[in-house]
């Protein structure tokens, strides 16, 4: 309940902090009425409007940021009303099914990605509960409670005999692979319900978190190469398994893929920074979660472009290196023609952003070393990937996608010709990916710039 409390405390105080200098821009308002609202692409799918769209990692993240956007400022009520709308439209009556456009569970098996945008529901159930609409908000906790014990009983898991027993697949068609991208999918929902709702059973309640801290220090051990201080974007349990044929199979970093690629870092750094908002500060495993934070974002800060002030595509690499032109070749068939170059990425650069002055706000990170990475990087984000045009704010060079394999899909290499030729790995413009992300780290900013006046 003291978290829970805590939660309600932080709505309230968002609500009540005072308005930014009327004559700065407001770049999360800005990004929210022309993209988050309306006109916005999931995965490459126009989207019209966010109270229409369905289900899935990116409309949730849009969703998201939205949510954070009107908790910051509540006369905004288009905002809660955008995002209460989507998930009405993906809920049944009582909560106990998130639904897919045929009326079916929208929680395919042990797909991480599907559980993320489930973190809606506590700042719902919140609102309702404060308007006395306590049908509505238990409707909210029925469904947040029903992705936490998705993730948590049913999601797969690698098995015990195996390096990194107890790690979550990212998905069931990538068995005993954990990746990246799936830190954010999965643990912050883990934790902000446990923080929510957890309390009552004790050791249940110090089991999830033995749990939720289970998948950071496994992933990266597994991942963080320490010369470079960088995370491998996956890593595999089981090298050999077909599945796999992107991975190292030789020491040093067995079972890792083989390039640093932007945005799955910036899940992982984010997944980090919302996870340390809830964990217990007296858990055994809080001051590793810690450590391995400050060891991303020291990371990071190192490999930030100085000139823009944003981060590439491929972390340790700058425009000089491209595909080779020669592409991949696996089982006898070539992929990833081509000779396009590394680029400033758009999505891993708000996501970083966020992370950093999340980090700073909350006390995890040290704000004299990091506050002007996060400065330069904010200011890097509006000179590099904002465009203004006929009334409505742009953001462009995101990348529209990027996984490795499974089997059936070898071009998915986890080369350096992949992540720069690659067929889905294409850049596109107004992506949620990008307009979820930005739009936090510009309310982190806007919040950090009033806090210091």
């Amino acid at each position: 309940m003291k978290k829970c409390l805590l939660l309600a405390i932080s709505l309230f105080t968002l609500a009540c902090s005072p308005k930014i200098q009327e004559d700065s821009p407001i770049w999360s308002q800005k990004m929210v009425e022309s993209h988050g609202l309306v006109d916005f692409y999931t995965n490459r799918h126009h989207q019209a409007r966010l109270a229409d769209t369905g289900w899935d990692y990116v409309s949730g993240l849009v969703a998201s940021s939205v949510l954070k956007a009107w908790m910051m400022y509540p006369e905004k009520t288009e905002y809660y009303d955008a995002v209460k709308a989507f998930a009405d439209r993906n809920l049944n009556e009582d909560g106990t099914m998130i639904l897919n456009s045929k009326g079916e569970t929208a929680l395919r098996p042990s797909n991480i990605d599907d559980l993320p945008a489930g973190r809606i529901f506590f700042a719902l159930y919140e609102e309702e509960m404060r308007k006395g609409n306590t049908q509505e908000a238990e409707r909210y906790k029925t469904a947040a409670t029903v992705v936490r014990n998705t993730l948590k009983f049913d999601h797969a898991r690698i098995a015990e005999g195996l390096p990194g027993a107890g790690g979550f697949f990212h998905k069931a068609i990538y068995p005993n692979q954990m990746w990246l991208d799936g830190l954010y999918m999965g643990s912050p929902i883990y934790a902000q319900w446990q923080a929510a709702f957890g309390e009552q059973d004790t050791e249940e309640h110090a089991e999830s978190w033995d749990d939720i801290a289970l998948q950071f220090k496994t992933i990266h051990q597994k991942t963080y190469n320490p010369e470079l201080q960088l995370n491998y974007h996956a890593w595999s349990a089981d090298p050999a398994d077909p599945n796999s044929f992107w991975a190292n199979e030789e020491e040093p970093f067995t079972g890792c893929s083989k390039e640093f690629w932007g945005r799955g870092m910036g899940w992982y750094f984010a997944a980090l920074a919302d996870v340390l908002e809830y964990m217990p500060e007296d858990h055994k495993d809080y001051n590793n979660v810690l450590e391995i934070f400050n060891q991303v974002a020291a990371g990071l800060k190192r490999w930030q472009d100085q000139k823009s002030g944003v981060w590439y595509q491929l972390l340790q690499y700058d425009a000089t290196t491209t595909a080779d032109g020669k592409g991949d070749t696996v089982d006898g068939n070539v992929y990833n023609v081509g000779t396009d170059p590394n680029y400033l990425e758009a999505s891993c650069s708000s996501i970083f952003t966020y992370a950093y002055l999340k980090g700073i706000r909350l006390g995890h990170l040290d704000k004299a070393t990091y506050l002007p990475v996060a400065e330069k990087a904010y200011q890097g984000l509006l000179k590099t990937f904002i465009r203004e045009d006929g009334g409505k704010t742009h953001i462009i060079q995101t990348c529209a996608s990027a996984g490795l394999g499974p089997a059936k899909d070898p071009s998915r290499t986890g080369t350096i010709n992949y992540y720069l030729s690659g067929k889905d790995v294409t850049i596109v413009e107004n992506e949620g990916k990008a307009i979820g992300t930005f739009i936090m780290a510009s309310l982190e900013y806007e919040d950090y710039k009033r806090e210091e006046k």
